[in-house]
């Protein structure tokens, strides 16, 4: 089946943030609207750079500051606009918005526990699991795919740009990986996940591709 027939969907994380960066990491939510650092920012712009010379036929966002700012990267030397996608915001982490992992171990043991043995039914703790990412995120996502799948525009390639929690449970449900097993997923700020789709058939291509801002 030839190539035209093939629609292309870059799955991108957002670039970093302060909480990105801070040591040790803290968790950065749907409750935490951060900007770009100045990492980030460059980090965008590779990205930008990298796909500016591809065929990008349309780009879409989390409403969220992090991943808008990505998309008008990515979206800018095109000339095209970003469309947002509210189901794609990250996940609720609750309780634990802007705690470190050793923080909540000592603070919220049992939970603690509790998260990181199946985080697919156990979320964070007063937030989302990854089940509950994925059945938010996935109509939207198949929706998106669908749209772009039809005979007479296929051959399309779409950005989406998310978040670490909403790209790994839908790679997880792609790969047919089980959901406790999505937060092991690496995904990279600015990284890039390549899906295809023909014929109502999805593959991945690549998985966390981030050699254009390993340096930056």
């Amino acid at each position: 089946m030839p190539s035209q027939n093939r629609t292309t969907l870059y799955l991108i994380r957002h670039g970093a943030t302060a909480s990105n960066e801070q040591i040790p990491p803290i968790l950065q939510g749907s409750g935490v609207d951060s900007p770009l650092s100045d990492l980030g920012r460059r980090q965008a712009e590779a990205t930008g750079n990298l796909l500016a010379n591809m065929q990008l036929d349309a780009v879409f966002s989390s409403p969220m500051a992090r991943a808008r700012s990505t998309a008008e990267a990515i979206a800018a030397p095109h000339g095209l606009a970003v469309s947002t996608i509210a189901e794609l915001h990250e996940i609720d982490v609750g309780q634990w918005e802007r705690m470190d992992w050793g923080t909540i171990a000592r603070q919220t043991p049992e939970a603690y526990r509790l998260f990181m043995e199946d985080s697919g039914c156990n979320g964070y703790l007063g937030g989302e699991s990854y089940q509950d990412v994925l059945d938010r995120v996935l109509p939207a996502f198949q929706n998106l795919v669908s749209e772009h799948s039809i005979p007479q525009i296929a051959g399309r390639h779409i950005a989406i740009v998310a978040h670490k929690a909403v790209n790994r449970s839908l790679l997880a449900n792609l790969l047919g990986i089980e959901m406790r097993r999505a937060k092991d997923l690496p995904q990279d700020n600015c990284c890039i996940n390549v899906i295809t789709s023909r014929g109502g058939e999805l593959k991945l291509k690549t998985l966390n591709s981030a050699l254009h801002v390993a340096w930056l």
